[in-house]
């Protein structure tokens, strides 16, 4: 059995800043995750790779100004004032500091003067917990650098990171452009796991309605509901964001890594495709569990029936012979009552009553 039946809703874990704030009230909204905010940077081109980790994000001066590409990746939302010493470094937009730290922000880009930013959720599937779990990234985009923002320090950027340690590949000959279209295709890859996970778990709800379901099933099949809901509200937005970009006419990204996106943006529309398949299978099995207890109601119901049609006509029997009334007094003769055979040509006449009703039953096919 699930452990996620009696988790709460991940659609009741709202938070929101403050009503009548600023804009660009800058304001950690989310869970701390980290202790301390992390700073990497992976500097590359053609001919060198250095991946170095930082304190201060003066340290990345020597590596902007060179004609090379970087990636600055920041772990950790919750220091605020270190992420600001980062954000006037670069120069970025009130707004874009007040999204980065605002972890409830849907997927979204935006096109500033000096730079893009994109919001994208990563989910991954958590197997001890058993259900979705979401992280927030931004993503900055320059001409020169790509800034990523995440709550943790999860290395789910790992197969860009061995990507780019091989010098004769795409991504190493591209510009920052491409990089930032990979982090994208990275986290939309892991949809395509969490989708093969809930897969899983709707073929062992199905195997599970088929045996003899009880009321744990029906809990699982609502928790999977409330996941593919969280599911296609955090990803059906990203669709719309890819769209978008593609058909944007910007000088941060080119034609060529458009080709990519339009790449993304067809799994985007496959992921979505399969998610509204999978609720439409969880609503079928609800109906199928419903379908389910109804029948073993009625089951229960012609049981019932059945023996309470059998004793009718016995109880009718008891009931004219269990009467108190005296044959010496009543002018009406009940020879029955004082015939020495009377007990026992009864109990004989129910019996056989009852025998001829449960035969009648099964011929009838009743049960």
């Amino acid at each position: 059995m699930f452990k996620n039946s009696r988790r709460l809703p991940i659609l009741t874990k709202r938070r929101r800043k403050k009503p009548g704030s600023a804009p660009g009230t800058v304001e950690h909204i989310g869970e701390q995750r980290l202790d301390d905010i992390q700073l990497t940077i992976h500097d590359y081109d053609e001919d060198h790779l250095d991946e170095i980790h930082i304190e201060d994000v003066e340290e990345s001066r020597p590596y902007l100004e060179n004609p090379s590409k970087t990636w600055i990746k920041v772990c950790g939302l919750h220091d605020i004032e270190k992420l600001k010493s980062i954000w006037s470094y670069f120069d970025l937009h009130p707004l874009v500091q007040e999204d980065i730290v605002n972890t409830t922000q849907r997927p979204k880009a935006e096109a500033y003067e000096n730079n893009m930013y994109f919001v994208v959720k990563m989910l991954s599937w958590s197997g001890e917990k058993q259900q979705i779990e979401s992280e927030q990234v931004s993503l900055v985009l320059s001409n020169t650098y790509v800034l990523s923002f995440q709550e943790t320090d999860r290395e789910f950027f790992q197969p860009i990171l061995d990507r780019l340690k091989f010098g004769n590949v795409r991504i190493r000959k591209n510009g920052v452009d491409y990089l930032m279209y990979a982090l994208i295709d990275a986290i939309v890859d892991h949809y395509f796991s969490v989708l093969e996970q809930i897969g899983d778990r709707i073929e062992q709800l199905e195997e599970q309605l088929l045996d003899d379901p009880d009321q744990e099933v029906l809990h699982d099949i609502h928790a999977l509901r409330r996941d593919l809901i969280f599911f296609r509200k955090s990803v059906w937005p990203l669709r719309d964001v890819l769209n978008a970009t593609i058909r944007d006419e910007t000088s941060f990204i080119d034609d060529n890594t458009k080709l990519f996106l339009r790449d993304v943006y067809d799994h985007m529309v496959q992921i979505i495709d399969n998610i509204e398949n999978y609720r439409d299978m969880v609503l079928s099995m609800h109906d199928m569990y419903m379908s389910h207890v109804s029948n073993k109601m009625n089951e229960v119901m012609k049981v019932l029936t059945i023996i309470a049609t059998i004793f009718i006509p016995l109880t009718f029997i008891a009931g004219i012979y269990g009467m108190n009334f005296d044959p010496a007094a009543s002018p009406y003769n009940m020879p029955e009552l004082q015939w020495y055979w009377g007990y026992p040509v009864a109990m004989a006449s129910m019996a056989v009553i009852a025998i001829i009703m449960i035969f009648y039953f099964r011929r009838k096919g009743w049960f």
